[in-house]
């Protein structure tokens, strides 16, 4: 189990990290709409990104583990990903954006999946209190969709370029004093689980779905309270009301799961993600909209920290990088890239409510096979 100083070392990193995410996801792509970009071309930007998540955090996550290079990669892609951000400040051309999106997203790809990989080592024997480390990012992100909501209607939304480099930039300096744990990892063993069983596989499969399902939500959710007429303040307060729900079931992650299992949360997870959607296909109110927001306590919240644990569980020993860099790439890599990709020619086609009844019965679906599967195959 790690020290003090290194569970304060990756609560700062957490913080940072979701700090620059609470610039980036809900108003990113509300910046490309005020340059112009359609619909269709805010989506496929939106997966080029995810799309380069699946192979960079495989490729730099399989280096990791077998050259023991995790806090070195973890180093030099924050400051590699930083410094290639600030090429967003020259340019709004559709092309260029593409090209800075992918050379970008190759050293972006792996710091959540290693940070987690970090979390899961220092954390040790008391790893069912993650969520109450994770919640550092949380109340990072409140703080800032809060804040920059207000900034976006007394400036411009295109203040998040310069705000997401202040963040990447303090995010890679704290990466210099990360743990240098790699010592502490088991030796290579035989055991016989392995990163590609059939409940690996099963897991992998249902979390593709369930983030495939979030598509709209990270990538349209903004645009689509935009259409409906609320202003950045709600739209921000939405994105805060959503993470302070996660909060509240975050630090009482050792709660949680001292009563359910990992199975079963990820189950509720699905089933509570099939309402959240479906709520918000039929909700044009504020009030209804904020209530559907309070349900990503469970199909973030719940259901991330339990993938989390559960991969971490099932992965061998000496491949727990590699297990959390394949979860991330199948889930906010593959998962959002054809979330992104489906919402988008959806919104083109059709309204922005209609992308949230197909999350809906994507979600479904992965709840289906997922429950199905463990209802038939041997306890794990």
């Amino acid at each position: 189990m790690g020290t003090l100083n290194e569970k304060i070392v990756i609560r700062i990193q957490y913080f940072l990290y979701f700090g620059a995410m609470g610039v980036f996801l809900p108003y990113f792509n509300l910046y490309c709409l005020d340059i112009g970009f359609s619909g269709f071309q805010i989506g496929s930007l939106s997966a080029v990104r995810a799309a380069v998540l699946i192979i960079f955090s495989l490729l730099w996550g399989l280096l990791a583990d077998r050259k023991g290079l995790r806090r070195p990669i973890y180093v030099l892609c924050s400051f590699a990903s930083t410094i290639l951000w600030t090429l967003f400040l020259f340019t709004t051309d559709f092309v260029w954006m593409l090209v800075i999106t992918v050379i970008y997203g190759a050293f972006y790809a792996p710091i959540i999946s290693f940070l987690e990989a970090f979390a899961m080592d220092v954390l040790g024997k008391t790893k069912r209190r993650y969520g109450q480390t994770r919640a550092w990012g949380s109340v990072a992100f409140i703080a800032v969709v809060m804040a920059l909501g207000k900034l976006i209607e007394n400036y411009s939304v295109s203040i998040v370029i310069a705000l997401m480099l202040v963040l990447s930039a303090s995010q890679a300096l704290a990466s210099t004093v990360m743990p240098r744990i790699e010592g502490r990892r088991q030796a290579q063993s035989h055991d016989a689980k392995t990163l590609f069983s059939s409940h690996s596989v099963v897991f992998l499969v249902c979390a593709f779905l369930m983030l495939v399902s979030h598509g709209a939500y990270y990538g349209f959710f903004s645009i689509h309270l935009a259409q409906l007429g609320h202003g950045g303040s709600f739209i921000g307060l939405c994105w805060a009301l959503a993470s302070t729900a996660e909060v509240v079931v975050m630090i009482n992650s050792a709660r949680l799961f001292a009563r359910l299992s990992f199975k079963r949360v990820l189950v509720i997870s699905f089933a509570a993600a099939v309402v959240r959607w479906g709520i918000l296909f039929v909700a044009e109110s504020a009030i209804l909209i904020l209530a559907s927001q309070l349900l990503h306590a469970i199909t973030y919240g719940a259901f991330h920290m339990a993938g989390i644990l559960y991969m971490d569980e099932l992965a061998p020993a000496e491949e727990k990088t590699l297990g959390q860099a394949l979860n991330n790439a199948v889930t906010y890599g593959l998962g959002l890239t054809v979330g992104f990709f489906v919402s988008g020619a959806l919104y083109e086609s059709g309204s922005s409510a209609d992308l949230f009844l197909a999350s809906a019965l994507i979600a479904a679906a992965g709840g289906a096979l997922f429950y199905g599967f463990h209802r038939l195959a041997p306890a794990r």
